[in-house]
């Protein structure tokens, strides 16, 4: 089975190919260019490097929200634009889910938080078992980041974090988080396709799957202009 994943739910753009248990290749970068920039060469840069042949793709895997309104609506342009002229489909991976798996084995408890603004984060907890068995203690929300906080205090177990959200909460962290904690490295700290396309490949084995003329980003919340129509009609 060959998934094709797909990430631009955040600053970083990542492509990747995972066929059975193996990562054939991937191409992540985090420079300041939009995705419009940098997915659809990324993709071309990656097929002639392992040889890609897209009509031997069985799914595409995208993250497909929560994260930057722009870049998921890039992200799922261009897994939908791939998944109607190669008739496959797209598999919708939760963005906060698939940051959490970067840490796939992971003792404690993982909390991904993405920067959502005003004090919110995009955020879900997460776990494995002995027998590295995924699973959601939270699902992902959009929330202040002193409710995720206190949940995670209230589950009394270590908790590893990982995102953009924190270099602009890791500061107030110390004073929030009454558990053993730590930050995710570099080298998994961001988004990676990589790990879009291995959770896309569990979800597609399960049935979780759409054709590509169904496919919407899942925003989570309304975006700011919208937010900010609506405030000026309440006014009005």
């Amino acid at each position: 089975m060959k998934i094709l994943g797909i990430d631009g739910s955040g600053l970083v753009a990542s492509v990747a190919v995972v066929e059975d248990d193996n990562l054939i290749g991937e191409y992540t970068t985090g420079y300041k260019k939009t995705h419009s920039q940098t997915l659809l060469p990324m993709l071309d840069e990656l097929g002639k490097m392992i040889e890609l042949d897209l009509n031997t793709i069985d799914a595409i895997a995208v993250a497909a929200g929560p994260g930057s309104f722009t870049g998921l609506r890039i992200a799922s342009a261009t897994a939908k634009g791939l998944g109607l002229a190669l008739g496959c489909p797209i598999v919708s991976v939760p963005t906060v889910d698939a940051l959490a798996f970067n840490l796939w084995g992971q003792s404690g408890v993982i909390c991904p938080i993405m920067d959502a603004r005003r004090g919110q984060v995009y955020t879900g907890i997460y776990s494995f078992d002995q027998d590295g068995q995924f699973t959601t203690l939270h699902s992902q929300c959009a929330v202040d980041f002193h409710v995720i906080a206190e949940k995670i205090n209230e589950l009394q177990m270590p908790v590893t974090f990982i995102g953009d959200g924190v270099p602009v909460f890791k500061e107030e962290i110390p004073n929030l988080i009454k558990v053993p904690f730590r930050f995710a490295p570099a080298h998994l700290n961001r988004q990676h396709a990589a790990s879009v396309a291995t959770l896309g490949q569990i979800y597609y084995q399960n049935g979780e799957c759409e054709p590509a003329a169904d496919h919407r980003p899942d925003y989570l919340r309304l975006s700011q202009a919208e937010r900010e129509r609506m405030e000026k009609e309440g006014k009005a």
